[in-house]
């Protein structure tokens, strides 16, 4: 099974997670790019009129990518990392979902947090998916776990 690891890192947290998972489970990595960085302004939770929280208080939206070549058709398996913003994926995770044809694919959850957990966010990005693609909610991966944590992790889901 050919595996894929791809991931939003809005601060750098995520993309550390996410290439010691590529490495330790021998998997293809693809970062998941918008195409207008966020500033530490736009990532300001508290205020109301940031870019981040407007983007998140509006389920229609989707922030551009920058496209790259990604043949996703060669994958069996993709791990989709992401830092957890209100309670759910950041709305570029939808795009990137849009994006490309998951169908019949396995999508792993797993994501950086300073306090939530996965809970419904499978169920949040399944209409941003085809109807066959089986989207397992993974894990928090939160402290910078070894390459030996992550393999394991990733072994124990028996794909």
């Amino acid at each position: 099974m050919k595996k894929l690891v791809s991931y939003f890192s809005a601060s750098g947290t995520t993309k550390q997670v996410a290439n010691n998972l590529a490495t330790a489970i021998g998997a293809d990595i693809f970062e998941i790019v918008p195409k207008q960085t966020y500033t530490a302004a736009d990532l300001n939770w508290m205020d109301k009129k940031s870019r981040s929280t407007l983007e998140m208080n509006d389920k229609n939206s989707r922030p551009e990518i920058e496209h790259k070549s990604l043949d996703i058709s060669k994958y069996d398996i993709v791990f989709l990392g992401f830092p957890i913003w209100w309670y759910t994926a950041p709305r570029i995770i939808n795009t990137f979902l849009e994006s490309y044809n998951f169908a019949n694919k396995t999508i792993v959850l797993f994501a950086t947090s300073g306090g939530s957990g996965l809970s419904n966010i499978a169920k949040d990005l399944k209409p941003s998916c085809d109807k066959t693609t089986n989207i397992i909610s993974g894990k928090i991966l939160n402290g910078n776990p070894s390459k030996q944590e992550l393999k394991s992790w990733a072994e124990s889901l028996k794909l």
